[in-house]
């Protein structure tokens, strides 16, 4: 019996959030058409309102305590009750300075991370795509570096201009000084604090973009690979199975969520992929087989089983494999609905967070460590650092109430960088990074952030094995590749916000390290600031189930003076494979 549609092809349902079969603005109108207002309210409130109000309120805060401590100092202090009135002014804000601090901190980089970073580098992109799809015919690669760095230089100088005029419009409505009186009146008290917040955030703004603008446009640009070396090496090589995005699905036709029915079907492209894995290690054995993130398509439990199982399969492949986390494993909402909102409170992401960690811990928790920031050491393993959160954790995944999460938080913040220590002095090192930004809204999961607190991490690691070489991997890419872009949405939104940066603070490991990423599905070599920098194809998207993909197995070496690069790239190509109609 065959019915007249084919479940198994799948249909139009499938390509609900597919950008390869439906345009960004017709993805644009089903969120506008799916969207819960009251929900989004509720987000932006929390994510933008409550962090503008904190950060414009504690100068006046700070201010109204220093003008009461200073009062009561000059005033005389007659009998033991005004004394002790002012201890306890003393305390109260010796005690609440740092809550204070720590919450105008965080909501600074929150606003940071949410907006101002991006508007910099939308506007960088924005002007770069159109630059170069005008000049690129007529330039040179050397060329197309220079302009690159100068159009870094000018969205530096614009963004800086807009937000100078900002600051000049609402710096009369501003104020800086405030007392407790203002209390009094809370509606009034509101308004200042989110003006004062404009000023801050734009005047920040109109300083940072200058310094990123300098130090786009004074660091190396990105430059494609070249020619591997052709003198045979004398020393150390390793032999990594580089995957990505492989996108796991909890359906056996399932489609994935970018490709739509344009994507193959269920889990068989990457069941095909671990048989040619486990017979390629049987003839030359691999050292570490690197998945760099979308391990699964949503981060569901299902996609996870799916994925435990078919690894369960090779057991001498499990024993290499390491993973980190991608935006779909922790900022996918809803596959079939981009419009879907996680509330802050809500505990579905701290879900996602908890599922990759366990299947983490079931493949190598024994096997990586944690830093321990305080001690600046690398210090236990994953698996010590969860063993006591085991109830916890069960708990927590049972009922998700908020107040077992708080230290679940701490411990998920904990877990980056892992660290695969070198099995000798000179030998090499994997760091696992989550890049991933914090985000509830699907239609925005792609931003990438690598925290200050994990770049220290890799400092600690790098100093205390200062002889080792590195694989310093995470999910999204750290520079725009200098290749044409078909869509401008193709640059915006998916590179690390705060790149550039992150490339700087590694360059004092350039020669000893090597990055490797995935997250745009395709592949590329490069270099940057001399570091090699290695990008994943997907061997599982953007081709239909009889199309072939294929991914690279690098060979990584340590040369007699001490240089450490890319020997080779063995290109592994899957077969297609289309099931029969009946």
């Amino acid at each position: 019996m065959k019915p007249l549609i084919d479940p198994r092809h799948g249909d139009l349902e499938d390509d609900a959030s597919s950008t390869k079969r439906r345009s960004l603005l017709s993805l644009a109108g089903s969120l506008l058409a799916e969207i819960s207002l009251p929900k989004l309210a509720l987000s932006w409130t929390l994510l933008f309102l409550v962090p503008g109000l904190l950060l414009g309120l504690a100068p006046l805060v700070a201010s109204a305590w220093v003008s009461l401590v200073k009062d009561k100092i000059a005033s005389p202090l007659i009998g033991i009750w005004p004394a002790l009135l002012l201890m306890l002014v003393l305390a109260v804000g010796l005690f609440g300075a740092r809550s204070l601090l720590r919450m105008a901190e965080n909501s600074f980089w929150s606003l940071n991370s949410l907006a101002v970073e991006p508007i910099y580098v939308a506007c960088r992109e924005g002007l770069r795509h159109l630059a170069e799809k005008i000049l690129r015919s007529r330039l040179g690669k050397s060329q197309l570096a220079m302009l690159r760095a100068v159009i870094a230089a000018a969205s530096g100088i614009i963004i800086c201009g807009i937000a100078s005029m900002v600051i000049l419009v609402f710096w009369s409505s501003s104020r800086w000084l405030g007392n407790f009186v203002d209390l009094a009146s809370p509606h009034d008290l509101a308004s200042v604090a989110i003006t004062n917040s404009i000023v801050l955030v734009s005047a920040y703004l109109a300083v940072a973009a200058l310094v990123w603008a300098f130090a786009d446009a004074t660091m190396p640009q990105p430059l494609d690979f070249g020619p591997f070396p052709a003198n045979p090496v004398t020393g150390r090589t390793w032999r990594v199975a580089h995957l990505s995005d492989i996108h796991v699905v909890g359906e056996r036709y399932g489609f994935r969520i970018e490709s739509g029915r344009s994507g193959p079907r269920g889990n068989g492209r990457l069941n095909r992929v671990l048989e040619l894995l486990d017979v390629i290690h049987t003839n030359n054995p691999l050292d570490s087989i690197l998945i760099t993130g979308d391990i699964t398509d949503a981060g569901r439990s299902a996609e996870w089983s799916e994925l435990l199982k078919a690894i369960a399969a090779y057991p001498r492949l499990t024993e290499r494999i390491l993973m980190l986390p991608g935006n779909h494993d922790l900022n996918i909402v809803d596959r079939a609905n981009p419009a879907r909102l996680d509330l802050p409170m809500s505990p579905n992401r701290k879900l996602r967070r908890l599922r990759f960690l366990s299947g983490v811990d079931a493949l190598h928790g024994e096997r990586v460590r944690l830093v321990d920031q305080t001690g600046g050491r690398v210090a236990g393993s994953l698996s010590e650092a969860l063993r006591p959160h085991h109830q916890e954790i069960a708990r927590f995944a049972d009922v998700g109430r908020p107040r077992l999460s708080r230290s679940l938080n701490e411990l998920w913040a904990a877990a980056f960088p892992m660290i695969l220590p070198p099995d000798r002095n000179d030998g090499l090192g994997v760091i696992l990074l989550n890049s991933n930004a914090d985000t509830h809204f699907s239609f925005t999961n792609a931003l990438g952030l690598v925290s200050a607190e994990q770049v220290r991490g890799i400092d600690i690691a790098a100093a205390q094995f200062p002889q080792a070489y590195w694989i310093i991997a995470l999910h999204h890419h750290v520079v725009e590749y200098p290749k044409a872009a078909k869509t401008l949405s193709e640059r915006i939104g998916t590179a690390l916000v705060n790149g550039n940066w992150f490339v700087r603070r590694l360059q004092a490991l350039g020669g000893r390290a090597v990055i490797m990423h995935g997250h745009r599905h395709i592949d590329w070599f490069g270099r940057c600031a001399g570091l090699v920098i290695l990008s994943a194809p997907s061997p599982v998207m953007e081709a239909t189930d009889d199309v072939s993909t294929y991914f690279y197995i690098h060979t990584l070496a340590a040369g007699a003076d001490g240089q450490f690069g890319l020997l080779s790239a063995e290109r592994i190509v899957v077969p297609g494979q289309r099931e029969a109609d009946n």
